[in-house]
């Protein structure tokens, strides 16, 4: 329950997520799965295609109004872990409203339902599931930003 203090204003509700999170113009895309399942890989290929690090396998979501807004834990905020190669020291960005969860399978449906949505903090957010391995996940994952994601 968000309660407000006159003298510092609306509370702000919190949690981290096992979630690496990536950004473009404003809007920030989280990226889910277990250990392994290639969250940092895609987020380095999307980094690669034009989108900003937020956070490396966690991230802290923030709820502000009628928002959440990402943002890394300080200990490895501008890091991204590239597996073969080590820790890499990244351009970054925070506090960014999150438009979309990207959920990491290898089992997809074909023709899913574009309503999906997860919760978080109160407020859904739209949810896709996409195999991270393929060739074709950042394409799927702008895609699904441009056509799916919140619009702030």
């Amino acid at each position: 329950m968000n309660m407000i203090d006159a003298a510092r204003g609306p509370r702000i509700s919190a949690e981290t997520l096992h979630a690496s999170t990536i950004a473009l113009d404003g809007r920030a895309v989280l990226i889910t799965g277990p250990s392994g399942s290639g969250k940092s890989d895609l987020a380095l290929r999307m980094v690669d295609g034009g989108f900003t690090l937020v956070s490396d396998d966690q991230t802290i979501v923030k709820k502000h109004g009628e928002r959440l807004l990402a943002s890394a834990p300080a200990t490895i905020a501008g890091k991204l872990e590239v597996r073969g190669i080590g820790i890499v020291e990244m351009e970054r960005t925070e506090d960014v409203p999150v438009a979309l969860i990207v959920e990491l399978t290898s089992e997809i449906q074909r023709l899913p339902d574009d309503s999906r949505e997860r919760p978080i903090l109160g407020v859904k957010v739209p949810l896709i599931s996409i195999d991270a391995m393929t060739a074709s996940a950042p394409a799927k994952v702008r895609l699904a930003l441009d056509r799916m994601g919140l619009e702030f």
